[in-house]
């Protein structure tokens, strides 16, 4: 599993023109599944995000998780986090977790990710438009088979 982290100021995600989710100070995940991924891949990345110091202190270090901020998250779904273009310069996305797994553990996720703080989600498997302003920018890879 991999969760792409970008530090925002305020986010959106919209869905044929209509906004379908909406964030002001926190993060936004982009969130995909590989085929090897399982429940205890999305509670390793739910730790992970929910503790990551990525927001400044008062001296200005980054040091505050999102728990200390009270931020909220924007969740989206991107299954082309596992594109392989080792081959060629076509992606592969072999390794991608199909829709219906990967559907039911982005669910697992964000639910789990409730227990925290606010989240706001994009629609599974729609074509989405994500507007970001990305505060730093901070933007972090985090993979459960990395543990």
């Amino acid at each position: 599993m991999r969760v792409l982290v970008q530090r925002s100021l305020a986010s959106k995600v919209e869905v044929n023109g209509k906004t379908v989710g909406k964030i002001e100070h926190g993060m936004v995940l982009f969130v995909g599944f590989s085929i090897e991924d399982t429940e205890e891949d999305v509670l390793y990345l739910v730790n992970k995000v929910v503790n990551l110091r990525i927001f400044d202190d008062e001296k200005g270090i980054m040091n505050r998780s999102i728990l200390e901020e009270k931020g909220s998250i924007l969740s989206v779904s991107q299954f082309t986090l596992y594109a392989d273009t080792l081959h060629g310069n076509r992606p592969s996305y072999k390794q991608s977790m199909k829709q219906e797994e990967a559907s039911k553990l982005y669910d697992l996720f964000n639910l789990e990710l409730k227990k925290f703080c606010k989240v706001e989600t994009g629609i599974f498997r729609e074509n989405m438009q994500v507007c970001i302003t990305n505060d730093g920018p901070v933007t972090i890879l985090l993979e459960s088979r990395k543990k």
